[in-house]
């Protein structure tokens, strides 16, 4: 098994937010994300925790990955909110490709926020 974990402060996410708007969101999320954290144009305090979980999921995905060399994009990770609440992770692109070579397989994320911290922990099989 490989294990990561992140946490991300939500000061910062809404910083980039207040300053960057949606061109943050962009670059960062995917438009799953992005609807399931409030929508384009949301406002960055209410979003700002649930993109901070977002974030520190990738994060904590990319340490699963134990990405060098080759390095997948931010949207390569997708953190999607399921019908029943729970969150699951979704590679594409670069980071599908490294979990491959890998041999990693059944990917489990765990998110939790608060008004201060986002944190998650992925594990994946190997």
């Amino acid at each position: 098994m490989r294990v990561g974990v992140d946490i991300q402060p939500v000061v910062d996410v809404a910083r980039s937010l207040d300053r960057f708007g949606d061109r943050y969101r962009s670059r960062l999320f995917t438009e799953r994300e992005v609807e399931d954290s409030g929508g384009w144009g949301a406002d960055p305090t209410a979003a700002a925790p649930s993109l901070a979980a977002r974030f520190a999921a990738k994060e904590a995905a990319f340490k699963v990955l134990r990405v060098h060399d080759l390095v997948p994009g931010w949207k390569d990770v997708e953190l999607v909110r399921e019908a029943g609440g729970w969150p699951t992770l979704h590679l594409h692109g670069v980071a599908a490709q490294l979990a491959a070579e890998a041999g990693l397989r059944e990917f489990q994320v765990s998110i939790s926020h608060s008004e201060d911290a986002a944190v998650a922990v992925v594990i994946a099989e190997t």
